[in-house]
């Protein structure tokens, strides 16, 4: 909440907060006193600076709602969030989010650099939230403000004692308790909802007011690489390997012809027999990445002449990152880097992988030919057409579970996927899933997440909050080595009951793995805000393969439905406010 005004206490790049924001200032201020002196204190008050940004957002501003599960990293992936706050400022969030965590909770030392980069990060997102929330005018800052370090003063003298990664999670730990406890009694006060209620309406009319005036501002002065190699040591790389970066090839084409030109790789990453696995085109914050496409694939060129090996192709601006198999695949976003093993694998599957047109169906496992047909749809959208998402509308009661696993099986036979995710809304669908891979398919070990224990399992199983959870805490480093799943953890991810449940709040996991994706459905929906086709890059009514109820019906697989009247009182005599319990006239 807004609290009286306080004028800063030195120069500061955060100066413009001090009096609408006060106490989102005052942990900006803390965060700038300690860049220099100790960057991973910096670190965890750049990521409290957020915090408090983010929940004033989602106090202030009517149109955000909180997510199910309330940590920082749902709150900025709600749908709601990412209509409010635009793409480049929400990327600065991550970033930051990424930076504090690594800082606070890693074992390694954090350098002034990233300090810096953190503080220059927060500095533009609080320069949009000015922009866009000031209640007067004269807050909102200059456009052409730039952040200065100038303004942290000298650098300090060596031998200054730092916070070690125990003491920063401690105070980190204390700190959070502490905001806790201070918001639990703000929300005991009595009129906590009217001045909540005040302050979105005065904001709402600011929002109008601001939007009136143009953004100017250009949120794009920091660099690259400081965010590249974050991600990249994320996937459990080492970026200070002398033969990642700036790797230098000499078969690059000149204007005469000829292929004697020499460049400079921005990252190279290899595999342990020594041959190149990626080659990362890393081009400026400011630019699109596609910008480096064309370059990327003149070095793989290279390495491929020099090494006999075809490198995956990445070109990121740090924000935004892009994959290329030009070999098979048309480009596609990810939302991070692949590691070696997931790298190794995609090169290997090249030669590996068998074609899938005349592969065997598994036997015993699917036999109806409805349900061969809607194998042989996937493998044909897999294989021939080279897509990566495929839709199966089944009738509920035709075997979508037993398709999933002969199809499941065939994929892994023919060395198409390693790593199998299965997805569904309810428990109880997990269990019976869990069940049907267990049967039919005999030593699969397939592993229930967060129940069963998933060491030695290709086959796992979640609902979409589990699954959400683990995402979460494999972005924020709680999860490491073998719990943790980046990107390219699994091959293939498979959504039951794809109509329902995975449109705002859970289809970020389908945008977090980069894998070959498969829903099942007997009711698909193509509205605007639910299409469940959009999900799987398909034209609307045109699913891979269909088995409608009619059709099943029609050829003695199910039933007609029969219809039972069941009176409800309420929906019949309907409800008056005077008969209800003084409870149900609260709620």
């Amino acid at each position: 909440m807004v609290q009286a005004d306080k004028a800063p206490q030195r120069p500061s790049n955060f100066a413009f907060l001090a009096a609408q924001w006060p106490n989102i200032f005052a942990e900006a201020l803390r965060a700038e006193d300690y860049a220099l002196l100790d960057p991973r204190g910096s670190l965890l008050y750049c990521r409290r600076t957020l915090e408090q940004v983010v929940d004033w957002l989602y106090q202030a501003d009517v149109s955000l709602r909180m997510p199910l599960k309330d940590d920082l990293n749902n709150r900025l992936t709600t749908a709601d969030f990412q209509v409010v706050v635009p793409s480049m400022v929400r990327d600065k969030m991550h970033v930051i989010r990424k930076l504090s965590n690594n800082g606070v909770h890693g074992n390694q030392p954090v350098s002034t650099q990233i300090s810096l980069f953190a503080l220059a990060e927060l500095f533009h997102t609080a320069i949009w939230l000015a922009t866009f929330y000031a209640k007067d005018p004269s807050l909102r800052p200059v456009p052409t403000s730039k952040f200065n370090p100038q303004v942290l003063g000298p650098k300090p003298a060596t031998g200054v004692v730092r916070l070690s990664k125990a003491e920063a999670e401690k105070l980190a730990a204390d700190l959070e308790a502490k905001d806790n406890a201070l918001k639990a009694a703000a929300e005991k006060e009595s009129d906590y909802e009217a001045r909540i209620r005040a302050l979105q309406e005065e904001i709402e009319a600011a929002k109008k007011a601001n939007a009136k005036i143009p953004d100017e501002h250009d949120y794009t002065e920091v660099g690259t690489r400081v965010y590249i190699d974050l991600y990249l040591t994320e996937a459990g790389w080492n970026v200070e390997d002398p033969h990642v970066r700036e790797f230098p090839v000499h078969t690059m084409p000149t204007l005469a012809g000829t292929l004697a030109g020499s460049g400079f790789v921005d990252y190279v990453l290899w595999g342990v027999d020594g041959k190149p696995l990626a080659v990362l085109e890393a081009k400026r914050s400011s630019n699109d990445p596609h910008m480096g496409k064309q370059q990327a694939k003149l070095y793989a060129d290279c390495l491929e002449r020099a090494y006999g090996q075809r490198p995956v192709i990445y070109y990121s601006n740090g924000y935004r990152h892009w994959l290329w198999e030009d070999t098979r695949y048309p480009e596609r976003e990810v939302l991070g880097f692949h590691s070696r093993d997931e790298l190794q694998l995609l090169v290997d599957r090249r030669s590996q992988r068998k074609p899938l047109a005349k592969a065997a169906i598994p036997a015993g496992l699917a036999d109806r030919p409805y349900q061969h047909k809607a194998i042989r749809a996937v493998a044909e959208a897999f294989d021939t057409e080279a897509r990566r998402r495929a839709l199966l509308v089944m009738a509920t009661g035709t075997g979508k579970t037993r398709t999933i696993v002969a199809l499941t099986k065939m994929l892994s036979e023919n060395r198409w996927i390693k790593r199998v995710l299965f997805l569904a809304d309810r428990n109880a669908l997990v269990t019976q899933a869990a069940r049907a891979f267990k049967n039919l398919i005999p030593g699969s070990s397939p592993a229930r997440l967060g129940t069963d224990d998933a060491a030695g399992s290709r086959i796992h199983l979640a609902t979409y909050p589990t699954m959400m959870n683990i995402i979460n805490a494999s972005s924020e480093g709680t999860l490491i080595g073998a719990e943790r799943r980046g990107v390219g953890y699994y091959d293939l991810v498979i959504v039951d009951e794809a109509h329902r449940s995975v449109y705002q709040k859970y289809r970020h996991i389908f945008a977090y793995f980069d894998s070959l994706l498969i829903g099942l459905t007997a009711t698909p929906h193509s509205e605007v805000d639910r299409n469940t086709y959009a999900l799987f890059d398909i034209e609307n009514n045109n699913p891979t393969n269909a088995y409608e109820l009619s059709e099943a019906v029609a050829e003695g697989y199910l039933v007609p439905p029969r219809v039972i009247d069941v009176p409800v009182g309420f929906m019949r005599t309907g409800v008056r406010y005077a008969d209800l319990t003084p409870e149900e006239q609260d709620e």
